[in-house]
């Protein structure tokens, strides 16, 4: 009773996330690719391309609640990057399914939440689990790491 009463719980707060997280892409973000790298070689910005699953992966939903959805964040990566959200929900049409099927499959993401950092010419130059910097102030710093790295090679 103790298992079915913690699974309720669960998937009623897995729920309430969900629909308060994922009505709409983040503010600030783009959902397409290939728009974004066009944008970022006429900006001279780079691109950070979340491939997330936003209606079944924990780890996708909180980053998005913790992170990518505050304007905090927003604001402090859009001065180097265009964001990009690349989601997989289970209940998405199939056409746009497929096609984001090929992008993970071309860029080869091996779990969620990927996160990939290209250049404004579409070179990627760094790759991790965007839950491994769970909150605003580590991701920034990671990601003011990784440019400092890319502009050292």
């Amino acid at each position: 009773m103790k298992a079915v009463t913690y699974l309720a719980a669960f998937t009623l707060g897995s729920a309430a996330i969900v629909g308060s997280a994922f009505g709409r892409e983040p503010k600030g973000w783009v959902t397409d690719l290939d728009q974004a790298f066009a944008r970022a070689k006429q900006e001279k910005k780079n691109v950070l391309v979340d491939f997330t699953g936003s209606t079944w992966c924990p780890p996708c939903i909180e980053m998005r609640e913790q992170v990518f959805s505050k304007k905090e964040f927003v604001d402090a990566a859009a001065k180097d990057f265009i964001l990009v959200e690349l989601d997989f929900p289970e209940d998405q049409r199939t056409e746009l399914r497929a096609e984001r099927e090929k992008q993970a499959e071309k860029y080869r993401v091996e779990g969620f939440p990927t996160i990939v950092l290209f250049d404004s010419e579409g070179k990627e130059f760094h790759r991790f689990f965007g839950n491994e910097y769970p909150d605003t102030r580590s991701f920034l710093r990671h990601l003011e790491e990784s440019l400092e790295r890319k502009d050292l090679d």
